[in-house]
């Protein structure tokens, strides 16, 4: 039996799951989750038929909602590469905060030694758990879900699971920061940073306020559940002496082929 679909914010990784299964199945691209169309499978209740929820996204509403989707597409391969270099480069400690239904431990090819550690409520891991487990997926690395509050006391537990913050470590927090106020996210920033030993890196999207995609009753359940973020979050790490470096989403999308992309992603390193 399936764990109960999660609610709230944690929902939302079922949106970002549907732009991962209509991207699997395109011949030309950018990533393959082999997993996405599973968690929504188990979801049916949310979104309906899968091909009925994707239609409300590239369907009716594809001109307004085009941007949304092709933001979730480039930056879902962005943050790919981004662990993998970090990973080839020798960081062998990853941990993805606010994991929601991410199968990167199970979708990537991960060099020897690796271990990721994902962070996130409950019933998203729980949820994640059995549909995955009903699939006989396996990971290729070394994998601990830790189940925690990002607006709490994260560390305690990621800490007991074995993250070792004297070690350099690969973090991400892909679609993250605008679902926390600016308190909590300058909080959970300085929680990252505190655990970080020198050689470290971290990425997010860039920018604080997101404009709220006026008349798409489709993704105003994800809209509604914003806080706004940081205005500044690279600033923020770079107060704490990270090095930040900015990538604009419209050139990479345009590298990968695409003609869409809006926004931006910051990669933070921390020097050793």
């Amino acid at each position: 039996m399936v764990s109960a679909v999660p609610e709230g914010v944690g929902r939302t990784a079922l949106g970002a799951a549907m732009v991962r299964a209509m991207e699997s199945r395109r011949r030309d691209r950018l990533f393959d989750d082999p997993y996405a169309a599973a968690f929504l499978a188990a979801a049916r209740d949310v979104f309906g038929r899968e091909s009925q929820g994707a239609a409300a996204f590239v369907g009716g509403v594809s001109g307004r909602a085009a941007g949304f989707w092709n933001q979730a597409v480039v930056r879902t391969r962005f943050f790919d590469d981004y662990l993998l270099a970090a990973a080839m480069a020798g960081v062998r400690q990853v941990v993805v905060l606010g994991a929601g239904l991410d199968t990167r431990a199970y979708r990537l090819a991960w060099p020897a030694g690796v271990r990721l550690f994902e962070v996130d409520t409950a019933d998203v891991l729980d949820f994640k758990r059995d549909v995955l487990r009903r699939r006989g997926a396996a990971t290729q690395c070394g994998h601990a879900a830790v189940a925690a509050d990002l607006r709490g006391d994260w560390a305690i537990p990621l800490l007991a699971a074995g993250m070792r913050p004297a070690e350099p470590t690969a973090w991400l927090l892909e679609g993250l920061l605008i679902y926390l106020s600016a308190a909590e996210a300058a909080h959970l920033l300085a929680v990252l940073h505190e655990h970080s030993a020198p050689g470290s890196r971290a990425s997010f999207e860039a920018g604080g306020q997101v404009p709220r995609p006026a008349g798409l009753p489709v993704i105003a359940q994800y809209t509604a559940l914003w806080k706004g973020g940081l205005d500044d979050a690279p600033g923020g790490l770079a107060r704490h002496g990270w090095q930040i470096t900015t990538h604009d989403a419209a050139e990479l999308a345009a590298g990968y082929g695409r003609s869409q992309g809006s926004g931006g992603f910051v990669v933070g390193t921390l020097p050793g």
